[in-house]
């Protein structure tokens, strides 16, 4: 489930590309948050027999929402934006690829559970990888600083939305769990896109991508996502979305154009066989 999440989230990206020029990066990744606040919304209506319960649980872990709602604005503000400063390969690449690393960090010092070494070793490979990658990305990308500040940030965001997941979804339903923290997150970056981006300016084409980036980028893609971390320890789950840059990358080739070096290919392979080797460590794990 992760990996099916990671391949549909590889697709924003390029999705951005092609809307930039219309719309302010902060309004798209706000939007696709309430666009997906209401996928949720309806999923957790039609299973509202068996969501009571789950509601309840929600209400006392309330700050943990708020928490997880936060942590999901400030991804997708920051991802929006850093991609748009720094190009669709280069963004994915540096906010996904510096998640594992701030959720290994983050598990230590929150929980002092360390992830084992092979862990490491698989995201390493997968990480370094990613560096190829973006060393043979094509001429056209930006190394602008501030958007690779904010595509860091977004990794940052993202590894503790994960964390903070994970317990809600011991506690609760994923369904009701995803619902509350994307409401609570479109409640918090709406505003701040108003606030930073002004009015909205949007066509047809720019509506048409936000519907696909909210419905299925992240309302299917989260909720795919939530029901890893109920039986994928959440280190894992972060270091499977390294899948996300590998699609990323295949559909800067395909779709937008761009033009990798040789060696980005060596990066390719070097990220595939640190998910291969992070599964094995799962499913051996699981026998």
């Amino acid at each position: 489930m992760a990996l099916s999440a990671a391949v549909l989230w590889g697709t924003t990206g390029t999705a951005q590309k092609f809307v930039a020029a219309q719309s302010s990066p902060y309004w798209i990744g706000a939007l696709r948050l309430l666009v997906a606040s209401v996928f949720f919304a309806g999923v957790a209506y039609f299973g509202r027999t068996r969501q009571t319960h789950a509601m309840d649980a929600l209400r006392a872990v309330w700050r943990w929402v708020l928490l997880g709602g936060a942590a999901m604005a400030a991804y997708n503000l920051c991802f929006f934006a850093g991609v748009k400063a720094t190009g669709v390969a280069t963004g994915t690449a540096v906010a996904i690829g510096s998640g594992p690393i701030w959720v290994g960090l983050l598990q230590g010092v929150l929980t002092r559970q360390v992830p084992t070494p092979v862990w490491w070793l698989g995201t390493a490979l997968a990480v370094s990888g990613i560096g190829l990658m973006l060393t043979g990305a094509s001429t056209g990308a930006s190394f602008e600083v501030t958007g690779f500040a904010l595509c860091l940030a977004a990794g940052l965001a993202y590894a503790s939305f994960t964390l903070v997941s994970k317990h809600l979804v011991g506690i609760t339903s994923a369904e009701m769990a995803t619902f509350a923290v994307f409401t609570t997150a479109a409640v918090i970056a709406v505003p701040v896109a108003a606030l930073t981006a002004g009015p909205l300016t949007a066509t047809r084409d720019t509506w048409l991508m936000i519907g696909y980036l909210g419905l299925i980028a992240t309302g299917i893609a989260f909720l795919l996502f939530s029901h890893a971390l109920r039986h994928v320890a959440a280190a894992t789950c972060v270091t499977l979305s390294l899948a996300e840059p590998l699609t990323a990358f295949v559909l800067a080739i395909v779709v937008v154009g761009e033009r990798p070096g040789g060696i980005a290919f060596g990066g390719l392979a070097l990220v595939a066989t640190g998910l291969l080797l992070v599964v094995w460590l799962e499913t051996r794990g699981k026998g």
